[in-house]
């Protein structure tokens, strides 16, 4: 059976709503996510980006974020083709290990826990694909990256992409968007 890791964050969970309401809200601006494109919020206000960094230390920033539109479905539909993972990057920010695994425990159940990677370096993972809205984490990666877009990475050219949900299940279980 083929492996499939997938990242968390800007993947399956909308980090950048939630990132960009606080951001919003503390410094009294209307940024928005078209705002955004080609850029992530700390570059683009980098006079204020160890505050905004410091919105992931909070151990409970990632436990309410929203889910991304047909991730759930389209995951169950892959989990039952493939050995599904969600590697996700939480050394950088070790206190949203607990929010982290409690949001995948409530929005994906049907995953297993011992499928729940928490890690720094993507490039350990050993996977058939991994679908990341990171390059970074695509580049070092020796199976096939999988470029999810966010506002972030709209100009990265070199991988292949996909858009949402309903472009990844047509690209693993080849139906039409």
């Amino acid at each position: 059976m083929k492996r499939i890791a997938i990242d968390m964050d800007e993947v399956i969970a909308d980090f950048l709503f939630k990132h960009l309401k606080l951001y919003n809200e503390k410094f009294n601006e209307v940024l928005s996510i078209s705002d955004l494109q080609g850029t992530r919020l700390w570059n683009f206000r980098p006079h204020s980006a160890k505050e905004i960094s410091a919105y992931m230390d909070d151990p409970t920033f990632f436990r309410d974020l929203r889910v991304m539109d047909d991730s759930q479905e389209v995951i169950r539909e892959l989990h039952k083709q493939y050995e599904v993972f969600i590697a996700t990057a939480a050394m950088k920010h070790p206190a949203s290990f607990t929010a982290k695994y409690e949001w995948l425990k409530e929005h994906f159940p049907f995953l297993s826990d011992a499928h729940f990677v928490f890690c720094g370096d993507k490039s350990i993972i050993r996977a058939d694909y991994l679908i990341d809205d990171s390059p970074k984490n695509l580049k070092r990666f020796i199976g096939q990256g999988i470029l999810f877009t966010a506002p972030h990475n709209i100009h990265e050219t070199g991988y292949v992409r996909v858009n949402n949900w309903k472009e990844v299940r047509a690209y693993f279980l080849n139906e039409s968007t």
